[in-house]
């Protein structure tokens, strides 16, 4: 099995490579550090590292206070941490500068993994979620290198295909591998694929132990006295291609009940700002772009907002939040943020990112689910003549993340062990 396994990864690694090369015809961070994805990159010196790896954007930022508590707690080790994007690179970048040694994870494939363990020289690796890579996973076994799946989970429907995969490292799921799982049914879904029971624990989803910035408060309400304090004001966080349009169909019914409400619309990606301003253009909407610096007026009807790191205070600045990538089959993005920031919070259908936690929100009614661009307009509608019914909403959200918080707390103790008897050289 593991040899058939090595076979495709090895054919379709041409392929994924090629995707990765085509795209960045028109996003060059796709070419930058494109070596490393075969485990090349320059090899650290020093002590051996910890390895955390958080697959992209909304990973990263939700490793962020395991990162911290790792950094503080083992100064000495150096910290790599690995993604697949490279908006989740740049974003590692963003939040710990040159206290970390951000790299791509590498393909799957014997060579690249050999490669990248000779240079990292990994003495625990961390992976966030539940992502399988069995060439890497058995490189750990093989060189006796404590893997931690942390946050993990698997859904009912996953099982069977899990198992399938998990035949391939079957010997280091059942004894060199640690399940941190999010929840009691995840853990007994690891225990059915043959993970160690010993070695199977429940610690919560770390998604929850992110930290407002101290002076988010500050931020939004200086972008509200910029995007007008009297008027009405909702956004829509990462949009992806298909549901801009949606978006802006929704706005339409908004103004048509709220003639002064202002949307302020945010694309996921950078290289599709353009092409979201041409579609307001197209749609004959009055609109102004965070680049241009030029003022909102009383008849500018949408706020693109075409900057990076700015989403966390403009959804603060609102009074309603629509968290995208939930209207198209993406899987929904972060809902924890402006649950969090105390605001009236809207999604779409496709939550199967991060299904628990739509699901938790939704039935705490921190969250409403809104079907297309019509509920989505007719939700805003009433949420925005309704303050009393978003704060209820808000007080739901900022106790569904209260309640959660700890994942960080419970995991390090179960990392300490792993690490001790490899600490007594130092």
């Amino acid at each position: 099995m593991r040899l058939l396994y090595i076979l495709v990864a090895y054919l379709l690694a041409p392929v994924v490579a090629g995707v990765m090369l085509f795209r960045g015809l028109r996003d060059r961070s796709y070419w930058r550090d494109f070596s490393q994805r075969f485990g090349f990159g320059p090899t650290l010196t020093g002590e051996r590292s910890l390895w955390v790896h958080a697959v992209s954007v909304g990973e990263v930022q939700a490793a962020a206070p395991l990162v911290e508590a790792l950094l503080k707690t083992y100064p000495q080790l150096p910290l790599v941490l690995t993604t697949v994007t490279p908006t989740g690179a740049d974003r590692a970048r963003a939040l710990f500068g040159s206290r970390v040694h951000v790299r791509y994870i590498p393909y799957d494939l014997p060579g690249s993994v050999a490669r990248f363990f000779a240079r990292i020289r990994p003495r625990l690796v961390i992976i966030l979620e539940t992502e399988i890579w069995p060439t890497l996973y058995h490189a750990c076994g093989r060189r006796k290198i404590p893997l931690v799946l942390a946050s993990a989970r698997i859904s009912p429907k996953s099982v069977g295909r899990y198992r399938l995969l998990t035949s391939l490292f079957r010997e280091t799921l059942s004894h060199g591998i640690s399940i941190a799982a999010q929840g009691a049914a995840d853990a007994e879904r690891f225990r059915s694929i043959g993970a160690n029971p010993a070695r199977t624990h429940v610690v919560g989803n770390i998604k929850f132990d992110f930290a407002l910035p101290t002076d988010i408060a500050v931020r939004g309400l200086a972008l509200r006295e910029w995007l007008g304090v009297t008027r009405p004001v909702w956004i829509a966080g990462s949009t992806h291609d298909g549901e801009d349009e949606q978006v802006v169909a929704a706005h339409r019914l908004v103004l048509q009940r709220q003639r002064d409400a202002l949307l302020v619309l945010v694309p996921r990606h950078p290289q599709r700002f353009a092409d979201v301003a041409a579609l307001l253009e197209r749609a004959d909407i009055p609109f102004v772009t965070r680049s241009s610096r030029q003022p909102v007026l009383a008849d500018t009807q949408v706020f693109l907002l075409d900057t990076l790191g700015e989403l966390l205070p403009f959804y603060a600045a609102a009074d309603v939040a629509f968290v995208a990538g939930s209207l198209v089959p993406i899987g929904g993005h972060n809902l924890l943020e402006p649950a969090a920031l105390g605001k009236a919070t809207l999604t779409g259908p496709h939550n199967f990112n991060s299904e628990d936690i739509a699901k938790l929100l939704i039935e705490r009614g921190a969250v409403e689910l809104v079907a297309d661009a019509a509920a989505l307009g007719a939700s805003v509608v009433r949420l925005l003549g309704d303050p009393s019914d978003r704060e209820r909403m808000a007080a739901a959200g900022r106790a569904v993340v209260d309640e959660n918080r700890g994942a960080v707390a419970r995991l390090l103790p179960l990392l300490a062990p792993l690490l001790a008897p490899l600490l007594v050289d130092l």
